[in-house]
């Protein structure tokens, strides 16, 4: 029976094969490739009969079934018997020749059949395929497309067939006259002669190792000439590369003499085929097989057709790429193969050829040389070496060339040339020299676009260099001796600095190959290399590009590791110092980056080492040698303004430690007079070199400096200067600048002690002359030389007994210059400087007047508080430094006079922040309170009192301070608590009290301070309060009426946080210290109401609340009456104003029990008829319930109404919520709808006038007021407040609110549940929602340990025959619910509740089928908590009339089904096994089906249900299964798990086979396309793993019949699990 079946499977799939999908297409192939896998032999005689049969089937799906048995015959060649081969072979080769078009899948597809049968019976397959390939006659194109395929597949097997297949093929080509015929004849040549070259270059593995190229010649030969000759000359492009592809093999088959004699012929005609086609690939490959070939033969005529070969093989070179595309690069190669061919052979001529190349000015010709070059250089290295010095002066043009592309091209061939001795010759310094020009090429510069239009930046020359460079010195070792110390040469050059990096490194290696080597090879002569800079010239040029350690990639660090390698070279006594001071300076370098690093610090740690160097030679001509180097080389430096700027502080350095006071002068005086002063740095150099050589020669600094002032060359410049009238000042002022700057340093760095005397007469005498100018950079030299000056006479020791006679001169002049600077920006440290100059001049004799100290303080504080909060400049990101540095120069110059007066009197320089404290702008602000801050600090810590004096302004200064503490600027407040902390503790010391008591109130400051960080008004206001009482408790009783009226003038301050934290800070102190005020009190009330009307500003507000309650506390009734005759809805006033009705707990007692009276008094709403006739009438609240209400709500909202609420909590609460269900839905008064939308449109919109809203508003403000927040807060994270507010979540926002109340208010249901069971309401929707309350009730336990349980059951149950559907089904949740709230009381009334259940899945008069769901959910509740002979009495009634909705089209019947189904198994688990275990066997199939329900919550009710079941079956590997793959939040690979599910299924129960295929067949028509897919899968799994034996339980021609529906279905996937299950039936063949 097997060929039948396996054939009917085959046919019923082989039916599909024309699906219009095609993923089905390729499932059926997969199909047939699985039935092949099994019964290769009869899947491969099936598709042969089915091929045979339907002879009109379409060639795209032959195509495929073809390819399906291609598969089959590939992985089962070895098993195929000779029958079924020769069958596929006839049937393969009729389908390849079926059509006469050229190169079709469908051939292909057949050939690659006869391809793979060939692998085994290659005798076979000849046979068939030669009777097609008969003489004379022009075979069929696809039977040569096969021969050439199965010599490449199998050359051992096809080779011996050759020279018959080529003697019959030989006269067939003239015969062939299309070209794509040609085309093929020509790839089986080419497949040929690749497949016997390939046979005999492996003779010792071939069968017949007799086989000689001598057997191929002739045929060979005969094919080759007219393909050379007729052929080759087509006009078909495709053609012709086919015939040039079969030449290139074909000619190493060609007898010796007949190659020599075809290749005058040969060459050129491959040749021209360069200028007929742009693809060249295939051209190159073959010409360079036919070149290796005429070389193999030594050739004379080669040397006839080498120039045109050396011509085409050029141009092919120099041809321009449009892509880099594997070919392309491919041809390239080939190309270059071609010429190392021709290297070999004739280099002569080859290099005769290619160097005159090297001249012309064409950039392509020039590359592609160079490029042929390189590559001869290193492919063909022994026949080029003679020939070295002739290549190298071929160079001479290129080197020359300015072209990135050309640059690029000698790079690589010089490292070509480094690689094989080239360099080593006479010239190849020059070589050297062109790799370093290119390493010093700047990273940045762009090319030039190229005339193709390719833009190559300058970059990739300089970075092939480097590494060019880099690895000729690392890895050639023949380099060393021409590489040093030559590169030496290059350090000193400024045009080579770019290149300095590689270059030090390329030296650091050479220098320590050098080391090893000896000290002799090692050691620089100097005197014998004229060229070499001299140890001097390295020592300052590899020290001054360190300064910028990470410019040109990382030069600092590589220039000290070769300073520290050529100690020795520089001079013999560094040695072991640089070992140890170089690597600390390099591990500096490696701990930071460029954004890290100090460059101050750094160039300070070079200058030390410099230093350091120097005192260990200590050789005064080695160092006066060292110093002249370094003025020499000042002037390479013009161009880097900081490394010039570096090398004047190191010839500064050096200078210091000459000896030599002549040579010391000689070059200050060459310095001055050469100096290039428009250039700010080397202005800053010059006078930083002058600093430093005056801490040893201040004497001579000086003269030198007052000899040049004096001298020729400053009048002759000024002079010449005077000339030119559009510069003559500039350039003076920048002259007189750096004088000024150099006396500023000299004063700085000079010895203190020698200054004094000198700092008026011979400094200060020159910067006054210079004080009257108005340039910008003059003036910030005399700032700053100024400064320096200051602070150089202050730190001497002698400073106290100084008298500075022009020292008032100088502090006006000071001034003038911080006034003089623009006020809305800071752009230059004038300010800073000119500050810091005030502050060490103040801290000399003679004291400043008093007028000129407040001027000096008023100009300095406008200077830099109206500054703008982010500075602008040119720099942007430079002026955060800067102004922070000039706040600090006003700090200290504030304190610096503070300190002159430390009395009260003193503190008056506070008193001038005050318009800086009250301004406007937040930052201002700050600024001034810190400022302030700072010096109450330091007044207090240097505080001396030696006699009680009155602290006279420290009301002021509170009061002043104080209010700040509320500042919207988190700093103004913690800065704020610090100055009163301050003048607590003043007031302290004045009062006599040591430095070091410490004061319990005033310390509480510094807790509050913490409380300030919080931006929350209210903690900021009650930390506010009490500040005020500590200010109370500490507060002098005659400084009391001067606070009070600073802050009253605060109520007006732009801030207006301040302005209520005065309010605030003054109701506090009339509380703790102005009981006089009380009496004024009404008056107060009566002037706040007033601004409440007019003003918005929230201190108002308080007072007001305040009045009303005075008058409600005696007209509650007439002011409650008065308030809700207000005009809907309220405003904003009115809503403060019932809050303030609940002060007292009396007369809010009084005011609820009104409201809930007017709550009551009226209907809930109208009902208004439609006009339109059929609509519902529209319910329209009315007015007074919806106004008390809104009242409700707001007395609800004052926290002082706690006490009565909790009273009058069940009261309210049970009116208030019977008020939301009977406001639901409910509209406005027409009247009030527009003012709803009005108000609704506001930015500032009154609270929602909508009536449920308003309702559940007052309902959650009873909630919070109540003392149950934790009920508003659960309903709120569930959403229930919204939900109570619609009317389809109604219901569930109830349940919600009672779950809450249960949970969070269990003593308060006992009063509201009463309430609420009493309540017989006439509105359904009043009686829905006491039910859902009192439902939701029953799932806590509370009700149990309240006792209230029976009630509760006794009041459901009377509400089971209610007429409302939403009642009764409500009913049945809430008895439900006692399983999860009293699981231990289910026992005692499961009869009840079972009943209850049951009469819901049988409720007739719901439409819907709600109560019988409902029914259902309960009962899965139940099921585990009841007797299990209760359960038993309706447990198979129960699992009847719930099947049917297993496949419901409503998916929550379908979840409650199926989950009761699993709850119901769980319950019988070894009781009732043997009465559900038919049940469990007939709901297996719809489970694992509805797994792939298209609902997540069905398959997961599936999931529970299965792993219900399993037990049932007792199959401990099938229950493994279920829970490894249902596990809850796994992700289930539906098909892994079904696939292992039928494993087990069918090694344990066997005999349900046919039970679940049957089951399964009824899911082949489900309306849900994943379960209809997962059902023939199902099946297919089940028949993988099923024994053969239980075959005859399935019908299988009823499951083949029904497959076949399914592969008809409209959706692809069904069809494709279709064909895939057909695939799987083998198993029952």
């Amino acid at each position: 029976m097997t060929r039948p079946y396996v054939k009917k499977l085959s046919f019923t799939l082989l039916d599909v094969i024309t699906d219009k999908d095609s993923a089905v297409q390729e499932q059926v192939c997969s199909a047939l490739c699985s039935l092949g896998e099994a019964q290769p032999g009869e899947t491969l005689r099936a598709c042969e009969e089915y091929l045979r049969q339907h002879d009109k089937l379409a060639h795209p799906y032959r195509v495929k079934v073809l390819r399906a048995m291609e598969t089959v015959l590939s992985s089962h060649i070895h098993e195929l018997d000779k029958d079924t081969a020769s069958i596929v072979i006839l049937l393969a080769s009729s389908e390849m020749t079926r059509t006469k078009e050229l190169d079709c899948d469908w051939q292909r597809a057949a050939s690659s059949v006869l391809v793979a049968v060939g692998k085994r019976f290659i005798n076979q397959v000849m046979e068939v395929v030669l009777s097609k390939f008969q003489p004379g006659v022009l075979p069929h194109s696809s039977v040569l497309h096969t021969l050439a395929s199965l010599s490449l597949s199998n050359a051992f097997g096809m080779v011996p067939f050759l020279p018959s297949v080529l003697s019959t093929m030989l006269p067939m080509l003239g015969m062939a006259k299309q070209d794509a015929l040609r085309v093929v004849f020509c790839c089986a040549l080419q497949h040929f002669s690749e497949s016997t070259l390939e046979y005999l270059a492996n003779l010792d593995q071939a069968p017949d190792p007799t086989v000689r190229k001598d057997t191929f010649a002739t045929d060979i030969f005969g094919a080759y000439d007219i393909l050379l000759h007729h052929w080759l000359q087509s006009r078909d492009a495709k053609l012709r590369l086919a015939v040039v592809a079969a030449l290139g093999p074909m000619s190493h088959l060609l007898p010796n003499e007949k190659l020599e004699e075809q290749l005058p012929r040969l060459l050129p005609g491959v040749l021209v085929l360069y200028k007929k086609h742009v693809e060249t690939f295939q051209i190159s490959k073959s010409l360079g097989q036919i070149l290796e070939a005429a070389v193999s033969v030594s050739s004379r005529t080669l040397e006839v057709q080498l120039d045109a070969l050396l011509v085409a093989l050029h141009t092919q070179i120099c041809v321009p790429v449009e892509s880099s595309s594997p070919l392309v690069m491919s041809s390239q190669k080939e190309v270059l193969r071609c010429f190392t061919v021709l290297a070999c052979c004739s280099p002569d001529r080859l290099l005769a050829f290619l160097l005159p190349k090297l001249d012309t000015n064409n950039e392509r010709l020039r590359v592609g040389t160079l490029q042929i070059l390189r590559h001869i250089i290193n492919s063909a290295a022994s026949q080029m070496e003679v020939k070295q010095p002739f290549i190298l002066s071929s160079m001479r043009l290129p080197l020359l060339d300015t072209n990135s592309k050309v640059k690029r091209a000698v790079v690589q061939v010089i490292s070509a040339m480094a690689h094989h001795g080239y360099l080593e010759q006479p010239g190849g310094e020059v070589m050297i020299d062109y790799i370093v020009q290119q390493c010093a090429l700047p990273p940045e510069e762009p090319e030039k676009p190229g005339p193709d239009g390719e833009d190559l930046a300058a970059d990739s020359v300089r970075a092939v260099s480097i590494r060019t460079l880099y690895l000729v010195s690392t890895t050639v070792d023949r380099m060393s001796n021409v590489l040093w110390p030559y590169l030496l040469e290059f350090l000193t050059p400024v045009r080579f600095t770019a290149a300095l990096t590689p270059l030090c490194r390329s030296l650091v290696h050479l220098a320590l190959k050098r080391q090893e080597a000896g000290a002799d090879a090692f050691l620089v002569q100097f005197n014998s290399h004229a060229n070499l800079p001299s140890p001097y010239a390295v020592t300052t040029r590899l020290l001054v590009v360190s300064s910028n350690p990470y410019l040109g990639d990382g030069r600092g660090a590589a220039s000290l590791r070769l300073l520290k390698v050529l100690h020795w070279n520089i001079h013999p006594l560094l040695g072991q110092h640089w070992e140890t001071t170089v690597p600390v300076l390099l591990q500096y370098l490696d701990e930071h980056t460029e954004e890290t690093l100090s460059r101050k610090e750094w160039q300070e740690k070079l200058l030390v080492f410099l230093r350091d160097t120097l005192a260990v030679i200590s050789d005064d001509t080695w160092i006066c040698q060292l110093s002249l180097e370094m003025c020499k080389q000042l002037s390479s430096y013009n161009g880097t303004p900081q490394e010039k700027n570096f090398l004047y502080k190191c010839i500064g350095t050096t200078l210091g430690t000459a000896s030599s006071k002549e040579v010391v002068r000689k070059h200050l005086r060459e310095l001055l007079e050469t100096a290039r002063y428009q250039e700010e740095a080397e202005r800053e150099g010059l006078a930083c070199c002058f600093g430093i050589c005056a801490i040893a020669h201040l004497e001579d600094t000086l003269a030198q400096l007052e000899d040049f002032v004096k001298s020729d060359v400053f009048r002759k410049s000024i002079g010449i200067f005077s000339i030119f009238k559009d510069r003559s000042e500039h350039e003076v002022e920048r002259m007189k600048s750096a004088l000024i700057l150099c006396y500023g340093h000299v004063a700085a760095q000079a010895p203190h002690e020698l200054l004094l005397a000198k700092v008026e007469s011979d400094v200060l005498r020159n910067m006054f002359q210079c004080f009257s100018t108005k340039d910008p950079a003059l003036k910030l030299c005399l700032v700053q030389s100024l400064c320096m000056v200051s602070q150089a006479v202050c730190s001497s020791i002698q400073a106290s007994s100084f008298h500075f006679s022009r020292k008032a001169e100088l502090v006006a002049q000071m001034v003038e210059f911080i006034n003089a600077e623009p006020p809305d920006c800071l752009k230059t440290p004038i300010r800073k400087k000119a500050m810091l100059a005030c502050t060490y001049l103040i801290n000399l004799e003679p004291a400043l007047e008093e007028q000129t100290q407040a001027d000096v303080i008023h100009s300095c504080l406008h200077s830099v508080m109206a500054l703008p909060p982010e500075p602008e400049g040119e720099d942007g990101a430079c002026q955060e430094p800067l102004y922070l540095d000039t706040a600090r120069a006003l700090e200290d110059l504030l304190t610096s006079l503070l300190r002159r007066n430390m009395t009260p009197q003193g503190l008056q320089v506070i008193v001038h922040l005050s318009p800086w404290i009250k301004s406007s702008r937040g930052h201002e602000r700050a600024r001034a309170l810190g400022l302030g801050a700072c010096l109450l600090k330091f007044f207090l810590e240097h505080l001396h009192v030696s006699a009680l004096v009155p602290f006279h302004n420290l009301g002021l200064l509170i009061g002043l301070f104080s209010p700040r503490c509320a500042d919207t600027w988190p700093t103004s407040r913690q800065e704020a608590v610090i100055c009163v902390y301050s003048l607590l503790y003043l007031q302290l010391g004045y009062e006599g009290f040591s430095r070091n008591h410490r004061d319990d109130v005033a310390d509480r400051l510094l807790t509050l301070k913490d409380d300030l960080v919080h931006p929350d008004p209210t903690i900021l206001f009650h930390t506010c309060h009490s500040i005020a009482q500590v200010i109370a408790k500490r507060l002098p009783p005659d400084q009391l009426i001067s606070l009070l009226l600073t802050m009253f003038e605060g109520l007006a301050d732009p801030d207006k946080n301040c302005s209520r934290a005065a309010t605030v800070m003054i109701n506090c102190l009339l509380k703790e210290r102005g009981s006089v005020l009380l009496e004024k009190v009404p008056e107060i009330v009566s002037v706040l109401r007033a601004k409440l009307r007019e003003t918005q500003e929230e201190y108002v507000l308080p007072a007001a609340q305040h009045s009303i309650y005075l008058l409600a506390s005696q007209h509650c009734e007439a002011v409650v009456s008065s308030l809700l005759s207000s005009p809907l809805p309220f405003d904003s006033h009115t809503h403060a104003l019932w809050r303030a009705l609940a002060v007292e707990p009396s007369m809010t007692t009084q005011v609820l029990g009104l409201l809930l009276e007017k709550i009551n008094s009226d209907v809930p709403f109208k009902e208004n008829r439609s006009f339109l006739l059929g609509s519902a009438p529209d319910r329209v609240a009315t007015l007074l319930p919806l106004a008390a209400t809104y009242a409700l709500y707001e007395v609800l909202s004052a926290p002082a109404s706690g006490t009565v609420v909790l009273e009058l909590y069940h009261q309210l609460f049970v009116a208030l919520l019977l008020r939301v269900s009977c406001t639901v839905g409910v509209q406005l008064p027409r009247n009030l709808q527009s003012k709803e939308r009005k108000s609704t449109s506001l930015p500032l919109a009154t609270r929602n006038l909508e009536p449920c809203s308003s309702a559940v508003d007052a309902l959650q403000a009873l909630l919070l007021r109540g003392g149950t927040q934790d009920v508003v807060r659960c309903v709120e994270l569930e959403g229930g407040w919204e939900l109570l507010r619609t009317s389809a979540g109604h219901e569930d926002g109830v349940a919600q609110l009672a779950s809450a109340m249960a949970k969070c208010a269990g003593p308060r249901l006992p009063l509201v549940m009463k309430a609420l069971v009493c309540t017989h309401s006439v509105y359904e929707t009043q009686r829905v929602t006491s039910t859902a309350f009192l439902a939701e009730l029953l799932s806590n336990n509370v009700v149990n340990d309240l006792m209230l349980l029976e009630p509760l059951l006794d009041s459901l149950a009377a509400r089971q025959k209610d007429s409302s559907a939403s009642v009764r089904r409500l009913v049945l949740r809430g008895l439900a619910n006692i399983a999860s709230g009293s699981p231990d009381k289910v026992r005692a009334h499961g009869p009840q509740l079972l009943t209850a259940m049951i009469g819901g899945l049988d409720d007739g008069d719901d439409p819907h089928g709600l109560v019988a769901l409902e029914a259902m959910v309960g009962l899965a509740r139940l099921q585990d908590l009841v007797e299990p002979w209760d359960l038993r009495l309706v447990l198979l009634h129960t699992t009847i009339r719930i099947r049917p909705f297993f496949d419901s089209e409503k998916v929550e019947f379908r979840t409650a089904s199926i989950r009761l189904f699993g709850h119901l198994n769980k319950t019988c688990h070894g009781n009732c096994e043997d009465v559900f275990l038919e049940q469990v066997v007939g709901g297996l199939v719809p489970l694992l089906l509805h797994l792939q329900d298209p609902q997540a919550s069905v398959a997961s009710a599936c999931r529970f249900a299965l792993c219900m079941c399993v037990p049932h079956l007792e199959c401990a590997e099938l229950a493994a299964a279920f829970y490894k793959y249902l596990q809850e939040g796994r992700s289930v690979h539906f098909g892994e798990f079904l696939n292992s599910t039928c494993k087990h299924l069918m090694h344990h129960f066997p005999d349900l086979l046919g039970r679940l295929v049957s089951t399964t067949l009824f899911y082949f028509k489900s309306s849900w396309d994943d379960v209809r897919a997962a059902a023939p899968m199902f099946t297919g799994f089940l028949l993988l793993h099923a024994e053969t034996k239980q075959r005859p339980q399935v019908d299988l021609e009823q499951l083949i019949a029904a497959l076949q529906l399914l592969l008809k279905d409209p959706v692809p996937g069904v069809r494709e699990k279709a064909a895939e299950t057909l695939g799987r039936l083998v198993k029952f063949a």
